[in-house]
């Protein structure tokens, strides 16, 4: 009984076991259905996620969706290979994929797509053949999946055509960054003789590493019979050589060419390059371009730029980069294996970058540079009449043609450590502005009623303190003179009268005005210029500080075009001119500020501003003319460290204006120099712009 039972026992666990076993056989082929079917879906849902991979550059997942044999037996490499090498070609992005039928028996999926590419969109229809594989339904690649016309004999080409960049022009439409010719120095590699002794000796002179022209030449485009660029270099034009004036440095790399050229395999030709005619004058406006590197490419990814693309740095270059580059020209086209072009696939035309006209005349600007080249200074001239800003001028300066030829480590270095900081762009900064502020403070004072124009303030000498309150700080002049009114206060450009004056007005009301008159905000300009400042702080904190902002000392703060923008409203009866950069030929002049003053106001510090000149007592009287009136204010800062500091420099300033319509070329010129400390302080400047109003006026 027992072996029955036991028998019994294992006969029944048998059949548990089977039918357990049976149950996930059971289970098993379900789930193998069910996998195959979620690997499967449909083809039309298939077709769209093969499709979706395409933009994402997921070529693996691609080929696993994808039935070999049915497909040529193409390997993963070749797939991959064939597939990156014309959709990233092509620059494909914003891919659509719309599935219009599905024939079910033939395992057809028919579909349209669309998508963008470096020469605009391409759209087609297409059909996609899929087979039953052992997985589920398999995508059968072919050649004509990619364009429909396409055979795996065929190649698909993209051409570029460069956009030629825009000029960058003066109002008379004189070039100020244009097209330029430079030397390209290279090697055609079957040329070489004694290859390790030679490359060694070009790259000594061309000041580059042997291992990065090995680099170069090791190129897999490069054949014996090409021409392999190393660098670019100043072209050297016999013509210049034989100039009176010829600098040594076009001596050098003359004979440097000439040694590069008795080495066999080296040759040098001409390269179009962006070209900078006026140099160093108006390197800090204009500034440079540079090629782009492979962060520009990513950071300006779709905006058509490319490896041989060029973009602005600096300056109006880089203000204007949108207009003057322009877009490249492109087409994608389908050719068989003899290159025959069998069908057009895209094309946009090139559409060159726009000229940009400024209202900058080219001999004023190369002439304050002449002028103060040798100094640490910023220029503005403008027409106070119109806003139009004819130089804006920073020196010392550099070459932005250095740029386009390349600089090495040690030219980098030697700019940014140079002391006197020639890529400081000076006139975008904001400096201590001096005496060339009292005409500011005059207007007000007499628009706030602290100001008696006619009223003799009484002599203080040349040593000036409120009371015992200021300790041992004196408000100091150079000139005692009478009566003591407004007009002569601009005339001898006293500090103690402009002293009381701001004491006068109060620091509320000067702050509040100040306010009113642009401190703290954005000029409206093309260019953006730091922020003019009444104090380090939100107020004027003592009333020595604002005895001192009364004479442009202090904390003041200002940018020279800003400042000329105020002196502009003595001109206009009040109105403060907006300034502009681009050249209108019909253009209204626009008030940045109206009645920034009463016109009575503007009026009555513009008599004064007359006398500074015409006076021969005045700062300015160096620059008076016969023929022409004008009005001006000089300037001079102290810069120092404290109070107490006694070894501080100075900045020299003035500004000097045509304050009569009529005037034929009106002007309003606002130039400011470091370190006229025992150089003449503001009369060094005054001197140096004589010179400049001569030539003005001369040749206008």
């Amino acid at each position: 009984m027992k072996k029955e039972q036991t028998g019994g026992k294992k006969q029944k666990n048998r059949k548990v076991l089977w039918i357990s076993l049976a149950a996930v056989g059971v289970l098993a082929i379900a789930g193998g259905f069910l996998i195959r079917e979620l690997r499967l879906e449909k083809p039309d849902e298939l077709l769209v996620t093969y499709m979706n991979h395409i933009p994402k550059q997921e070529y693996e997942q691609m080929y696993a969706m994808i039935d070999a044999e049915a497909s040529g037996n193409i390997s993963k490499e070749d797939f991959i290979n064939r597939n990156s090498a014309i959709y990233e070609g092509i620059e494909i992005q914003n891919m659509t994929v719309q599935v219009t039928d599905y024939n079910k028996t033939q395992g057809i999926v028919s579909y349209q797509t669309s998508f963008d590419t470096a020469a605009g969109e391409i759209s087609f229809e297409n059909d996609a053949l899929f087979v039953r594989g052992k997985d589920g339904y398999e995508l059968v690649w072919k050649d004509s999946l990619i364009f429909p016309e396409l055979t795996s004999e065929d190649k698909v080409r993209v051409t570029v055509k460069e956009a030629e960049r825009g000029e960058i022009q003066d109002r008379d439409g004189r070039v100020l960054a244009g097209k330029g010719v430079a030397s390209s120095v290279g090697i055609v590699p079957g040329k070489l003789e004694n290859r390790d002794s030679a490359v060694k000796q070009i790259a000594q002179l061309l000041e580059m590493q042997p291992e990065d022209v090995e680099t170069k030449l090791s190129a897999s485009w490069v054949t014996d019979d090409s021409f392999v660029p190393l660098k670019t270099v100043t072209k050297v034009e016999e013509v210049a050589l034989m100039s009176m004036t010829v600098g040594e440095s076009l001596i050098q790399e003359k004979e440097r060419q000439d040694k590069l050229l008795e080495i066999p395999g080296v040759m040098i030709t001409d390269t179009p390059v962006r070209k900078y005619p006026l140099g160093e004058a108006a390197a800090h406006l204009v500034g440079y371009v540079q090629n782009v590197t492979a962060e520009d490419l990513e950071e300006h990814k779709g905006e058509g730029y490319t490896s041989n693309s060029v973009i602005g740095r600096s300056g109006m270059e880089s203000l204007f980069e949108k207009e003057l580059k322009g877009s490249n020209g492109c087409r994608i086209y389908i050719v068989d294996a003899e290159g025959n072009e069998k069908k057009e696939l895209a094309y946009v035309p090139v559409k060159n970058g726009t000229d940009i006209k400024l209202t900058i005349d080219a001999d004023l600007q190369t002439e304050l540079y002449q002028q103060y080249k040798d100094d640490k200074s910023c220029s503005v001239a403008m027409n106070p009449y119109t806003g139009e800003v004819l130089a804006l001028v920073s020196t010392p300066a550099y070459d932005n043609n250095d740029f386009i030829i390349g600089l090495s480590d040690e030219q980098w270095t030697a700019l940014n450590e140079d002391e006197n900081k020639p890529m400081y762009n000076r006139f975008r900064q904001v400096w201590c502005p001096g005496s060339t502020f009292k005409p500011i403070i005059a207007a007000i004072g007499l628009e706030t009623g602290a100001i008696d124009p006619a009223k003799d303030y009484g002599t203080e000498g040349t040593s000036w303190q409120k009371d015992d309150s200021w300790g041992g700080y004196y408000v100091t002049t150079l000139h005692e003179y009478e009566p003591v009114t407004l007009e002569n206060a601009l005339i001898y450009s006293d500090n103690i009268y402009f002293a009381k004056a701001a004491l006068n007005i109060g620091a509320e009301n000067l702050m509040n005005a100040l306010k009113e008159l642009g401190f703290g905000e954005k000029l409206p300009f093309e260019i953006q210029m730091s922020e003019a400042q009444y104090s380090n702080t939100d107020t004027i904190e003592t009333e020595i500080q604002l005895a001192d902002s009364g004479y442009g000392q202090g904390q003041i703060l200002i940018n020279p075009l800003h400042l000329a923008c105020l002196y502009s409203a003595f001109c206009n009866e009040g109105n403060v001119i907006k300034p502009y950069l681009v050249y209108q030929k019909e253009a209204e002049p626009e008030y940045w500020m109206e009645e920034a003053f009463s016109a009575n106001t503007a009026n009555t510090v513009l008599e004064g501003l007359k006398k500074v000149i015409s006076d021969p007592n005045g700062t300015g009287s160096e620059a008076h003319r016969e023929d022409v009136v004008l009005a001006g204010k000089t300037g001079t800062a102290e810069v120092k460290a404290s109070q107490e500091d006694t070894s501080g420099t100075e900045l020299g300033w003035f500004a000097v204006m045509t304050p009569e319509k009529e005037t034929k070329s009106p002007i309003l010129m606002v130039n400011m120099v470091e370190d006229v400390k025992d150089r003449g302080g503001s009369g060094y400047v005054v001197g140096k712009d004589k010179q400049i109003l001569d030539n003005w006026f001369e040749n206008h």
